[in-house]
Order: structure tokens, then sequence, then C-alpha cells
């Protein structure tokens, strides 16, 4: 113990020695340093801090509970970005099923909703607010036309509610997933937004059937609407009536006629032909038999009015027109009988031109016919066959006939020394334009399932038996005027001294338009569908002559003709009526091949397309 005690008071001194002095000499002499607390206390702190074994030890624990809420709350933000982006897929889906379904759009998104997933859902309509539940999601569904032009900024592209529809913009809400940070904070609502467009499309005309066909009257008519002597067969007009012309191939033609190259289809059509040029150019589109591409080359040799039309009123190629020649778009036929497309040309190229037309003695019954006709211009931005979407509007032109007839009198004696010199038929007949409107184009399962519905109203008609205006005939913008007309003439005892006059007026009216539905079997037969204003049970001349009104002018000789007039009436009412067929042929085949009819509107879609559904933002 020697040693050690002295080693000890050794370390001790020393310690004194070094010690500050405020602590040195509270120290006895001899003490041990570690019988002293405060001094060892120190001690033991100086040694912990100078220790650094254990301080990660430490700061791993003060860390950990930071560190779990901080990755509990990464793992919620990743999981509410990753259930965004499933939702915004959802969305896009439902709008590409709304867009390609307008009309049942609602229906489309639900569905899609359901197939993935999201079974419980609030539709909100557009001026309501509605939040969502952890049970329910809300979508709404706002339908409207997208314009992909891009001068417009992206975010003015949409607008709702305008019509007609091409687009659908689909908005989903609801509350998003926590899994650990539940308990703190409330759950956030998600919010995406998709738009989808498509451009469903139909190619369609009004007034394209010539149900019976007269080649005399048709070569005088169309002889005097081509500026030329036309002399075709039966035959050749029904070759013509069945040869359906590929309206785009027809362009393609017209544009070498025309020598513009490195254009586009509506660069074509803002153009203006002759009719011999579109003749030419229909003569020369692919798959025509002999017989139709003879009787057009025939008719452009013959044609010889020189009034160049504005295309545009023969064909509106909608969107397909930004297209360059050559180019076809898919599913998307697009035909015209090539009679019709020729007869429409020619009534265009002669706007309210006349036309004058002698037929002579070949309608059965009549000693001679002469035949005048007028034709309006449609009204602006129709076209007579056209490619659009919803909205598009094809229409006939406005068309006036005068007819002026002598009627063969036979056995003209009608008793007492009277008897019939002449009967005289003048009928004036107008139609106004027969209009279709596209209204929807629909595929709820696909191409095959295509619908297409045109709104067509029939011009309305309006017939006299009675003199007319000369000076208001071809002017479209006043009504025409009407006096009584010259019937017949009366000889007594072989002397003309008496006139019978008399008119008669009749109309057939519809002013609500009726919905004609093509499936994608109609469409692939480019079935004619009707409608009519009303069934007429008579013959329009017929119903003119049964309400004829006469009277009988003496020519100032004084006689007393009352009672002749009962035995005149009968007569002539007779010999009208046994002319009441022929006549009306005569008209409807007037009228057909200026592709109007009486109280009808004739309609047809040749090629139709849903268009393929895209989102556009």
């Amino acid at each position: 113990m020697p040693i050690e005690g002295g080693l000890e008071r050794f370390i001790v001194s020393r310690k004194r020695q070094t010690a500050p002095s405020v602590f040195r000499d509270a120290i006895p002499d001899g003490k041990p340093l570690r019988t002293f607390p405060g001094i060892a206390l120190m001690a033991a702190t100086r040694r912990l801090l100078a220790d650094r074994s254990a301080n990660f030890a430490v700061m791993t624990a003060l860390c950990t509970p930071v560190a779990l809420a901080l990755t509990a709350f990464a793992i919620d933000e990743g999981s509410l970005y990753n259930e965004r982006r499933a939702a915004q897929s959802i969305i896009d889906l439902a709008a590409i099923a709304a867009a390609s379904n307008i009309t049942n759009a609602e229906q489309a998104v639900l569905t899609t909703l359901s197939d993935n997933g999201i079974t419980s859902v609030a539709v909100q309509q557009q001026g309501t607010a509605v939040a969502p539940t952890a049970s329910k999601a809300v979508v709404q569904i706002v339908p409207g036309r997208y314009t992909g032009v891009s001068t417009i900024a992206a975010g003015s592209r949409f607008e709702a509610g305008k019509l007609p529809y091409n687009a659908v913009q689909v908005s989903l809400k609801k509350q998003g997933t926590l899994y650990f940070a539940g308990s703190i904070m409330s759950p956030p609502t998600l919010g995406t937004t998709a738009i989808a467009s498509a451009q469903p499309q139909a190619a369609f005309s009004v007034g394209s059937r010539l149900a019976s066909l007269n080649g005399g009257i048709l070569n005088a008519l169309l002889g005097g609407l081509l500026g030329g002597n036309i002399s075709l067969s039966v035959m050749d007009y029904n070759s013509l009536v069945s040869a359906d012309i590929d309206v785009l191939s027809f362009t393609d033609a017209l544009a070498t006629q025309l020598h513009l190259t490195g254009v586009s289809y509506s660069d074509v059509l803002a153009s203006k032909a002759t009719i011999g040029q579109i003749a030419t150019a229909m003569a020369n589109v692919p798959g025509l038999d002999r017989t139709a591409k003879l009787a057009l080359q025939t008719m452009a040799s013959s044609a010889t009015n020189t009034v160049k039309i504005p295309l545009s009123t023969l064909v509106d190629l909608g969107s397909v027109g930004d297209l360059g020649i050559g180019q076809k778009p898919a599913g998307l036929n697009v035909t015209a009988s090539a009679l019709s497309m020729l007869t429409a040309a020619a009534a265009l190229a002669n706007g309210t031109n006349q036309v004058a037309v002698n037929l002579g003695a070949t309608i059965p019954g009549l000693a001679s016919t002469t035949l005048a006709i007028a034709i309006g211009e449609p009204m602006q931005n129709s076209a007579w066959l056209a490619v659009g979407e919803a909205g598009t509007v094809v229409r006939t032109a406005q068309t006036r006939i005068k007819l002026n007839a002598d009627v063969t009198v036979g056995n003209s004696n009608l008793g007492g020394g009277t008897s019939l010199a002449a009967v005289h038929l003048p009928l004036n007949i107008e139609v106004a334009y027969a209009e279709a409107k596209l209204t929807d184009i629909s595929c709820p399962t696909g191409p095959s399932s295509i619908k297409v519905s045109i709104a067509a109203q029939p011009g309305v008609v309006s017939a006299h038996l009675a003199n007319s205006s000369a000076s208001g005939f071809a002017d479209f913008t006043k009504p025409q005027s009407f006096s009584g007309a010259d019937i017949a003439d009366l000889k007594l005892l072989l002397i003309p001294v008496l006139q019978v006059t008399g008119s008669s007026a009749f109309s057939v009216t519809n002013m609500a338009p009726t919905t004609l539905t093509y499936n994608a079997t109609d469409i692939a037969n480019k079935a004619i569908k009707t409608v009519s204003t009303k069934n007429l049970t008579q013959s329009l001349t017929t119903s003119l002559v049964n309400n004829l009104s006469l009277s009988v002018n003496a020519l100032g000789l004084g006689l007393d003709v009352t009672a002749l007039l009962g035995t005149v009436k009968p007569a002539v009412t007779t010999l009208l009526n046994g002319v009441t067929a022929p006549v009306d042929d005569l008209l409807y085949n007037v009228l057909g091949a200026l592709g109007v009819h009486v109280g009808e509107a004739d309609v047809r879609v040749t090629g139709a397309t849903c268009g393929r559904s895209v989102l556009v933002q």
C-alpha cells in the first residue's frame, strides 16, 4: 500500500497544482479527487462528451419518428399521384366513348366508368355544384364544338354547348385515398378533365330521283338548258340515271379540264366551269359504262351555253375539300346520279333565266304545247349535294313552270247552234325549294351500326289555271299575279262571238320537316327516301279543273248567256279532264328533270362515317 498511497498523493498534488485556484485551495492535501462529488460529475460529463462511439445511435433514435412520418406522407403522395393518373386514363377513355356517340354521351361515359371500376357516380348538371364523397364520385359531361384551328388559343378551341356538337368535355372529381395521413387530415379531391372530338360526316343530296322518263321531253328541256340540240334515247337517259358518278373522281377530272394542279378539292370547287366542261369531266370519270359515257360526251359536244357556274353551288365537300386532288377519305363514299348532277348543273347555269320549249303536238290530246321554265338560284351556302357534319343543309332550286296548251276539240257541237271553237289550258306551277338537313350521325356499336338522320321538308307547291303576269315570271323575289284566262271560244251559228273565261287555284303546303333515318344497308344501297306533304288523291291538273270557275263573255253583243253557261261548262270540263293524265306526266317529268317534285322531297345518303374519336385536350 505505501507505493499506492504515495502515488495517489502525488496525483492529488499534481491536480492541485493544475486545478483552478478556486478548487485548488478547496482540495485538502492527501485527499483523493473522487471523494469530491462535483468534480467527479464534471469529469464524468467530460468523458461522456469526449466519447463519440454512441452518437449515431442517439441521433437515429431522435430522427426515426420524423423519418417515418415523412415516409408515410411520401407514400400517400405517390399513391395519390398514381390514383390521379389512373383516373385521368379512365376519363380519357370516357371522353373518347362519348365523342363517338354524342347523342348518348352520358350513357357512354357512365358505362366506361363502370367498366373501369368507378361504379358509384353522381352526374353534375351545368350550373350546379356537387361535392364528391368517400363512396361517390362526381362526373360532368358537357357537349360542345371543338375547332382545331391553330390561330385559336388552345384553351378557347372548345365551346361548350355550341351546335352542332362534335366534341364532349368530361370532368371527374373523386376523393383520394390516404393510407397513413387520414388520421390527421381530410382526403384531398382529385380532379381530371378530358375533351375528345369526332367529326362524323355524311354525303347526301336532295331531289335526285327521276321516276319516269320521256325522251322527247328531256331532249327538249335539256336542249333548252344546255343551249343546244339534244337527241338521246330513253335508254341513254336510263343509263345516266343508273350511273353513279364518284364526285371526287369527277372533281379530279374537272381540275384537269380547268388546268389546275397542286390544289385541293375546295380550290377546284371555288372555280367556275361551263356545262360543256362539267359534262366532259363526268364522261372521264372511271367506271362508267359505254352508253352513259357516250351520252355525256354527246351532251358535252352539244352544249353551247357558255355561262360559267360556281361549282360550290353544285357540290359542297365540307372538310373533305381540304384534301389534295387525288386523295380519298377512308370510308366515305360520295356519289351522285349522272343525270341528276348534269340537270342540277344546267339549272344553276341558267340562274333566273327562262327556258322556252315548244313541244308542238307531242302530248296526246293537245294540239300544241309551249313550255316556259324559270329556275331560281338556291339559297346561299347551300349546295345541291354536300358532305358535312350535323347541321349541313342541301336545297333544290325554286322553279316556275308556265304551260300553254290548246286542247284538241274533236266533236265541238254543243247543240242549239253552239259549238266549241277552241279550248285552252293555261297552267302555272311554282315549286319552292325542297330542303334536307343533316341532323345526326351515330355509331352506337361501331361502323356497322351507323345511323344517319335527315330532316326533309318538301317545297310548297302552288298551281293556278289562269293567266300570269309575263313581267314577273322569272323574278323570284316577288309573288306572281294571276287573272282570269281565256279557257274556251264558242261559235254561235258558226260565228265566234262568245268567250269563256275562268280561273282556279290549288296548293299543297307543309311547314313541318319529316325525319328520315338511313342505316348501313340503306347507305350501301344508296336508297332514295321520299317525304310528302300529303297523299295526293287526284292529279294536280284534275284538282285545278274541278275547281274551275267559268264565265261567258258575249263580246259586247248584249246576249243573255246565263243558260248557255250550264251547257258549256260540262263540255269544257270533260275536254280538260281528258288531257289531265298526259299533262301531269309532262309536269312531273319536267319537274323531275329539274330535281323537284310536286309536294315531295327525295333524299339519298350515299356515304357516311362516324369518324375516329380522338383526344384534343
